[in-house]
């Protein structure tokens, strides 16, 4: 399923094959939370700035609609007219940033409903079957995200736990996937490498999880509290211990920094709100670093956000207009600088895998690695 095109040094060039079509590696996974990008952006938009994977939450998903719904009509590719591959966090994120509302036992974890505050329970049979009825490409198993910094202990009987949570979301998915009415019986499972910052529960983690024999792997549980260069130090740490024929998946990560960084450590696939909840805010990205469009510099001014960028808002609308969208807080501001951003990390993408393709990764690491942590 991944095919591994060529190295420079730990950056890797690849494919990854789906029953959804093929992924270029490295590449960027724009977040429609809720099927969905925030700023009014439609998965028919998506396609138009060369979106190759869409990300819909799973928790939010079976909360409203409901899972159930999707499957009736059809599945989330049908659901929200994306084409490509679709890929569905587990659920599990939501043990972290839902704390004030759960309670995470063997057998899953209770919550409450952030919207109405009815119980829910979700373990990761639980977890598998909601991803099935969503019917996207990729599923997550079902993991515990533990906040940065944690007492090593309990990291250590996390990463226990994660594990044979694992074992069971492999079992259900076999299970799930041989039904005669799964919407996708292709479904691909993703293992999900947990252990804060500690290098020897991530490693003795990563070679556990390893043995599975998945779809795919993701380091999880890293943008929650430690600095980047923590990040950075684990990423390398697991790395030499991650199937060599497998797509690697860095999880909630991040800036163009991030990201530069992490595709020369060895990881192919990345997502992040950041790029559209930044837009929302006026924060721009270009090459040349990123812009505030609300700055009083830009009222009068009529070139596009990046003269050098072809997305939809740069060739056809000028700073002056998006920021006095802003200003009059009108709807099309949002939408404008959201398709302007995702675009800019879809096209980062292409860059990057240009520049392994020609073998000058090293040269536009170093030309770019701290121009785009520039505010202009």
């Amino acid at each position: 399923m991944f095919k591994l095109l060529k190295k420079n040094a730990n950056a890797r060039r690849g494919e990854f094959h789906t029953v959804r079509g093929v992924v270029q590696t490295p590449a960027f996974m724009n977040v429609a939370t809720a099927g969905a990008i925030k700023g009014a952006l439609s998965a028919h938009d998506l396609e138009d700035i060369d979106c190759q994977v869409q990300l819909c939450n799973t928790y939010h998903m079976h909360l409203r609609p409901g899972d159930k719904l999707v499957k009736k009509l059809g599945g989330l590719n049908k659901f929200t007219g994306f084409s490509g591959p679709i890929l569905t966090d587990s659920g599990g994120f939501q043990v972290f940033s839902l704390s004030k509302l759960r309670r995470i036992e063997e057998e899953g974890v209770y919550f409450r409903s952030h919207l109405d505050g009815r119980p829910i329970f979700m373990g990761p049979e639980e977890s598998m079957r909601i991803q099935s009825n969503l019917g996207s490409t990729i599923a997550m198993a079902f993991d515990e995200c533990v906040e940065n910094p944690a007492p090593y202990e309990y990291a250590k009987a996390s990463c226990k736990r994660t594990t044979r949570w694992l074992m069971r979301c492999k079992d259900e998915m076999q299970r799930l996937n041989s039904l005669s009415d799964t919407v996708n019986p292709h479904q691909l499972l993703f293992g999900i490498n947990q252990g804060c910052t500690y290098d020897d529960l991530r490693i003795e983690h990563m070679k556990e999880i390893a043995k599975l024999d998945l779809d795919g792997y993701a380091i999880g549980g890293l943008a929650v509290g430690e600095t980047a260069e923590e990040m950075y130090r684990v990423i390398s740490a697991v790395e030499p211990y991650m199937p060599r024929d497998k797509i690697r998946y860095l999880m909630g990560v991040g800036t163009p920094q991030n990201i530069l960084e992490a595709v020369r450590r060895g990881v192919d696939l990345f997502d992040c709100v950041m790029p559209s909840r930044d837009a929302r805010h006026g924060h721009l990205f270009t090459f040349n670093g990123t812009m505030n469009i609300m700055n009083a510099k830009y009222e009068d001014d009529e070139s596009p956000i990046d003269p050098n960028c072809n997305c939809p808002t740069c060739q056809k609308h000028s700073r002056a207009y998006i920021r006095h969208l802003f200003k009059a807080k009108e709807m099309l501001g949002m939408r404008l600088a959201v398709t302007h951003n995702l675009y800019f990390y879809n096209h980062l993408m292409i860059e990057i895998r240009k520049a392994l393709d020609e073998d000058r990764f090293d040269e536009f690491y170093n030309k770019y690695i701290d121009i785009l942590g520039k505010r202009i």
